[in-house]
C-alpha cells in the first residue's frame, strides 16, 4: 500500500494534513457560529456557507492559471500566507454589528483567496511526482492516500471543535444548548467558535513549517511546462487534436461531477441542520464510541496495521503488526469504556464521520480495485465517477427513510423534534463516504493525468472549480429548508445524482476515446 512510493508524497500529503485540519475546524462550526452571532436563519447562513465554499473552490482556477506562468511552489507559499491572515481577521473577536460583519467577510475573502493559491497547486506537485514512469504506475493509490491524509486532518476538526466550545463555555458557567437562545449563552457560544478559527492560524504554521523542511523530497516536481522547455526537460507532447480533445474530456467530466458536490457538501448545512433539529444528542449505549475521536481514531490506524498484518512479507513483521491492532483496538474499547453514559453530543460532531471513514475505507478501495487492476479489470476513473453518483443518491436515500414522519422545518419553526437514533446520519455520512471514495480522488488523478502539460495548473483549478458550482448549489436545500418537506428537499438531491450517474455512464466510451 505504502511501498514504492516517493517520499515527496509523504510531505506534500501532511502539510495539507495540517492545512485541513484547520479549515475543517473552522468549516464545521461555521453555520453555527453565524446563527449564534448575528442570530440568522438557517436559509441566511446557508447561503453565505454556500457562497465561501463555492469562492473557496473557484479561486483555485485562478491560482492555477498564475502557476502555470509563476511556477506552483511560489503559488503555494503566497497561499499560506494569505491563509494565515484570513483565519487571524476571524479569529479577532469583534461585536455582532457592521464591523464584525466586514471582518467576517474580509477574512472568508482571504481564505478563499489564499486557498485557492495553496490547494490545486499542491496537488499539481503530487501529480508531477507521478510523470516518472518510475512511478507512473503507482498515481490513482498516491492519490487515494493523498486524500486520506486530507481526511486525517478532517477527521479532528469537529472534536477540536467541541471541545474548544466546551471549555469556554464552561468559564461562564454554561453547557451547549442546541434550543437556547438566551442572549448571554449567544454571546459566549459564538466567542467559543471565534477560538476555533484561532486553531486554523496555528495548524497553518505546522503545515508551512513541514512544507519548508522536506521542500528538497518534492523540488524536482515544482516545474511548469514553460520551466521544462526552457531547461531541456523531457516533457509529453501533444498535438493540437490531443490537446483540445483532452480538454473537452475533462470539461465534460467537470459538468457532471458539479452535481456530485451540490449532494455532498450538505454536511455543513442541511446534514448539521438536521442534526440540531431532529437528532437524539443524547448518546447511550455501544453507540458512545462514535464519538470518541480518540477511539475512532485507534481504530483508524488498527485497520492500517490490520492490512500489514496480512500483507507483510516477514513472519515478524506480521507477529508484531498483529499485536498492535489487538492493542489499538483493546485502547479504543478501553476509552470508550470510560467514556459518560450517556454522553452529549453536538451538532458539529457529525462531521467528523466523513473523514473518518475516509481514512478507514481506504485501504479497502485501494486493495479492491488493485486487485482488479491486477485480474486485467482496471476500472477507469471515469466509471468510478458514475458509480460513485449512483451510490450518492443511496446515500440520500438513507436520510429520506429518516425523514419520513418527521415535522416539516416550515411548522418546526425554532423548536427541536430530537427523536432520531444518530445512526441516521452517521449511515448517510458512511454512504456519502462510499461515493467520495469513488469519485473525488480518482477524479484528482484523471486530472492529474491527462491534462495537457503547458495547462495542468489551469485543468486542475477547473476540476475545483466544478466543486465550487457545486458548493454554491449546495445553497438550494438550506434555501428551501423552511419552504418544503424534509423528503422533498432530500428528493431533489437523489434525482439529481441519479441523472448525472446516467449521463457519466453514457459518456465513457467517448471519454475513453479522447484520452487515449
Amino acid at each position: 500500500m505504502f511501498e514504492g512510493q516517493p517520499k515527496g508524497l509523504y510531505a506534500l500529503a501532511l502539510a495539507n494534513t495540517g492545512e485541513r485540519f484547520g479549515y475543517y475546524t473552522m468549516l464545521a462550526i461555521f453555520t453555527l457560529f453565524m446563527q449564534a452571532k448575528f442570530g440568522w436563519t438557517e436559509s441566511q447562513a446557508g447561503q453565505v456557507y454556500a457562497i465561501f465554499l463555492a469562492v473557496v473552490y473557484f479561486a483555485p482556477l485562478f491560482g492555477g492559471m498564475l502557476a502555470d506562468k509563476i511556477g506552483y511552489g511560489k503559488c503555494v507559499t503566497i497561499g499560506f500566507a494569505t491563509m494565515f491572515l484570513g483565519y487571524l481577521g476571524l479569529a479577532i473577536p469583534t461585536n455582532p454589528d457592521v464591523v464584525g460583519k466586514v471582518s467576517m467577510f474580509a477574512g472568508l475573502a482571504c481564505v478563499s483567496l489564499g486557498t485557492g493559491l495553496f490547494k490545486g497547486n499542491l496537488q499539481v506537485l503530487v501529480g508531477n511526482l507521478y510523470d516518472s514512469p518510475k512511478y507512473a504506475a503507482r498515481r490513482d493509490a498516491a492519490f487515494s492516500l493523498f486524500y486520506m491524509a486530507i481526511n486525517i486532518g478532517a477527521m479532528f476538526a469537529p472534536s477540536m471543535a467541541k471541545w474548544i466550545t466546551n471549555l469556554y463555555l464552561g468559564q461562564f458557567g454554561f453547557q451547549y444548548d442546541a434550543a437556547c437562545t438566551s442572549p448571554d449563552y449567544l454571546s459566549a457560544l459564538y466567542g467559543a467558535y471565534g477560538l476555533c478559527f484561532g486553531v486554523a492560524c496555528v495548524s497553518l504554521v505546522i503545515s508551512a513549517i513541514i512544507y519548508f523542511v522536506c521542500r528538497s523530497w518534492f523540488k524536482h516536481a515544482d516545474i511548469t511546462a514553460k520551466q521544462a522547455k526552457e531547461q531541456a526537460v523531457e516533457v509529453e507532447q501533444l498535438t493540437p487534436k490531443q490537446t483540445k480533445d483532452r480538454i473537452v474530456a475533462l470539461l465534460l467530466v467537470f459538468a457532471v461531477v458539479i452535481f456530485f458536490w451540490m449532494a455532498f457538501h450538505q454536511n455543513g448545512s442541511a446534514l448539521t441542520f438536521f442534526a440540531k433539529k431532529y437528532t437524539d444528542l443524547t448518546v447511550s449505549g455501544s453507540m458512545r464510541i462514535s464519538f470518541n475521536i480518540f477511539s475512532l481514531a485507534l481504530i483508524a490506524i488498527a485497520v492500517y496495521t490490520g492490512f500489514a498484518t496480512f500483507q507483510s512479507k516477514h513472519i515478524k513483521s506480521r507477529v508484531i503488526c498483529g499485536v498492535v491492532t489487538v492493542l489499538l483496538l483493546s485502547g479504543a474499547y478501553a476509552l470508550y469504556a470510560t467514556m459518560a453514559n450517556p454522553t452529549y453530543a453536538q451538532p458539529s460532531d457529525f462531521q467528523q464521520f466523513n473523514p473518518f471513514f475516509v481514512v478507514a475505507l481506504t485501504p479497502f478501495s485501494m486493495v479492491f480495485f488493485g486487485a482488479l487492476a491486477n485480474k486485467g479489470k482496471e476500472v477507469s476513473a471515469p466509471t468510478r465517477i458514475a458509480w460513485g453518483m449512483l451510490v450518492a443518491a443511496l446515500g440520500f436515500g438513507v436520510i429520506t427513510l429518516a425523514s419520513t414522519n418527521l415535522i416539516s422545518p416550515m411548522d418546526l419553526g425554532d423548536k427541536t423534534q430530537s427523536i432520531l437514533s444518530p445512526g441516521w446520519l452517521i449511515s448517510t455520512y458512511f454512504t456519502l463516504t462510499l461515493a467520495e471514495l469513488l469519485l473525488s480522488p480518482m477524479g484528482i488523478s484523471f486530472v492529474s493525468k491527462v491534462a495537457p502539460p503547458k495547462y495542468k495548473g489551469l485543468m486542475m483549478g477547473g476540476w475545483f472549480v466544478a466543486t465550487a458550482i457545486g458548493n454554491y448549489l449546495s445553497s438550494i436545500p438550506s434555501m428551501l429548508w423552511n419552504r418544503i418537506p424534509l423528503m422533498y428537499n432530500w428528493g431533489i438531491l437523489i434525482a439529481l445524482c441519479l441523472i448525472s450517474a446516467v449521463v457519466m455512464f453514457a459518456l465513457l466510451k467517448k471519454l475513453k476515446t479522447m484520452t487515449e
